[in-house]
C-alpha cells in the first residue's frame, strides 16, 4: 500500500511541472555573475473575479509580511492581490521556487522567458521592492531551482541537487538524496522540512543533515505558519496538521483539491493556512474548512 502511495506521490511531482521547467541538474557551485535588475511595463491587470487564478501554473503563494498582501508566483510572473483581483507585478518570467524572506523582499528562480537581460536558467534571483524589479545573485544560467526556503540566515534550495547558501553567493551541497518536492523553514529557521516519495525529512542543522520524521504520513506539500504549527497536504488531498514543530501529525479530515502551492503564516488575524488548486485559492484558519480566498 505504501509503495503505490509514493508511486501516486511521484506522478504527481512529475505532474506539476509544466513544459519548459524541467528540473536543472548539477553544475560546478561557483557564483555566477551578477545581472542588472530587471523592472516591468506598468503592471498588467487580469480578471474580474477576485477568485480567479491569473495564470495556469501558480509554483508559489504566501503573503507579504508588511501589507498581508496575498502573492502568487506563477509561469507569467508575480502577482498581488487587490481590492480587483490579481494584478502582476514585476516582468513576466517563470517564478518556479520562490520565498518570502521579509517585506517586500522575496527570492525566486525559474526562466526569464522573453526578458533578454535574464539568463537561463535565471539561477537565484532577488527582489527588494516588493516584485517589481529582480537582481541575479548566482547561479545564473546553472540552476533553476524547483523549490527553496530560508532557514534563518541560510537559503537551502534544489535544482536536482539540494544546496545551501549563507551569502546567497557560494554554494555547498547537501548530504539529503530522495528529490524534495518542497520544502520549508520554520521562521526562525531552525528546523527545515522536505517533502520526498520516500516521507517527510527533517534537517535541524539548516539543511546540512536530514532525518525521516518518524510517524508522519506522506506529504506532497507543506509549509510552516509559525514555530511550531505546520500544515500539509498528502497525495491524496488530505489535510494533516503539526502542532510541536513536526514531530508528531493528526489528519484534520479535510480534503483539498491536488495543490499547485501552499503556505502558512501567522496574519494580523490569526493561524492561515493557503492552498492553491488549478481553480482558485483556498484558505483555512484551523486546517479542517477551507473556503476560497479573495484576497
Amino acid at each position: 500500500m505504501r509503495r503505490a502511495v509514493r508511486a501516486a506521490l511521484a506522478a504527481a511531482t512529475v505532474a506539476v511541472l509544466p513544459a519548459g521547467c524541467a528540473t536543472d541538474g548539477g553544475g560546478a557551485a561557483a557564483p555566477a555573475a551578477v545581472a542588472p535588475s530587471v523592472a516591468s511595463d506598468p503592471s498588467t491587470s487580469v480578471g474580474a473575479k477576485s477568485v480567479t487564478l491569473p495564470a495556469a501554473h501558480v509554483h508559489g503563494v504566501g503573503r507579504d509580511p508588511g501589507d498581508g498582501t496575498l502573492l502568487l508566483a506563477t509561469h507569467e510572473g508575480l502577482y498581488r492581490y487587490g481590492p480587483t483581483g490579481p494584478t502582476r507585478v514585476g516582468p513576466s518570467i517563470d517564478l518556479m521556487g520562490f520565498a518570502v524572506a521579509g517585506p517586500g523582499h522575496y527570492y525566486a528562480s525559474g526562466h526569464p522567458n522573453s526578458v533578454r537581460e535574464l539568463p537561463q536558467p535565471m539561477g537565484l534571483i532577488e527582489s527588494t521592492d516588493g516584485g517589481r524589479s529582480w537582481t541575479v545573485l548566482s547561479r545564473g544560467g546553472q540552476s533553476d531551482f524547483h523549490t527553496l526556503t530560508q532557514a534563518g540566515d541560510t537559503l537551502v534550495a534544489f535544482d536536482g541537487v539540494l544546496r545551501r547558501s549563507k551569502d546567497r553567493r557560494s554554494w555547498s551541497t547537501t548530504g539529503l538524496t530522495q528529490q524534495p518536492r518542497t520544502l520549508a523553514s520554520d521562521p526562525e529557521g531552525r528546523t527545515v522540512l522536505a517533502t520526498t516519495q520516500d516521507g517527510l525529512m527533517a534537517s535541524r542543522d539548516q539543511g546540512a543533515s536530514w532525518a525521516p520524521v518518524a510517524g508522519a504520513p506522506l506529504l506532497l506539500q507543506v509549509a510552516w505558519g509559525d514555530a511550531r504549527s505546520v500544515a500539509g497536504v498528502t497525495p491524496a488531498g488530505a489535510v494533516a496538521m503539526s502542532t510541536d514543530g513536526a514531530r508528531t501529525w493528526r489528519l484534520t479530515g479535510a480534503k483539498v483539491p491536488p495543490p499547485q502551492a501552499i503556505s502558512a503564516s501567522m496574519t494580523a488575524t490569526g493561524f492561515e493556512v493557503l492552498v492553491v488548486t488549478e481553480r482558485e485559492v483556498l484558505g483555512s484558519r484551523d486546517g479542517a474548512t477551507f473556503t476560497p480566498v479573495s484576497g
